[in-house]
């Protein structure tokens, strides 16, 4: 039998026409210590945590930034409550962006296709997700993948970094922050 898939909706209404939301993932109980003061110094509408929590405290201390949204990831056996798919509307005066929030989307860059009819059936356009602690921003079925990569302790030579979703007349931007230093990340250019 397979397992049932816990869903849930939320709308985030944002006071101005361009705001900030901070995107976090797999904490797993133990966040870089300096990300508290970088998520409080963008001073962020909401923060997004895409799974793989650990202890639920960790919200606890992320809430007292801004509210937190979050689902389960594959570690948070001890988070029944939380759903393992969010979908959340941003709304604006201008109107709303809506993000499904899933744990594990991907398979490489690919959106796994579970996951791209979810977000269909939702009418989503952003994917938020998290699982590989790869930071990862991309395109597939048509749909916008955003992976924050991890802000918990650093798995084999990866960036510790979140994420942001900064929304203004002009458009969407996504952004990964190093929790290390609080400046913008981009990967490093690869040579042959």
């Amino acid at each position: 039998m397979a397992a049932r898939l816990v869903k849930r909706q939320a709308s985030v209404s944002l006071r101005e026409e361009s705001t900030r939301i901070a995107v976090v993932a797999d904490t797993h109980s133990r966040p870089h210590p300096a990300t508290a003061d970088h998520l409080a110094a963008l001073a962020p509408e909401a923060i997004l945590h895409a799974g793989d929590i650990g202890e639920l405290s960790v919200l606890d201390d992320l809430a007292r930034v801004a509210p937190v949204l979050a689902v389960r990831g594959n570690i948070d056996t001890r988070a029944p409550s939380l759903p393992d798919a969010l979908t959340i509307d941003l709304v604006t005066g201008r109107g709303a962006l809506r993000i499904l929030m899933i744990h594990i989307a991907v398979h490489g860059p690919r959106l796994r296709a579970e996951v791209a009819r979810l977000a269909r059936a939702e009418k989503a356009s952003l994917v938020v997700c998290g699982h590989s602690h790869v930071p990862f921003i991309g395109q597939h079925a048509g749909l916008t993948v955003f992976n924050p990569g991890s802000i918990g302790p650093r798995r084999f030579s990866l960036p510790i970094v979140f994420g942001t979703i900064d929304i203004a007349p002009t458009g969407v931007r996504l952004t990964h922050i190093d929790c290390e230093t609080g400046t913008p990340w981009t990967p490093p250019a690869w040579t042959a």
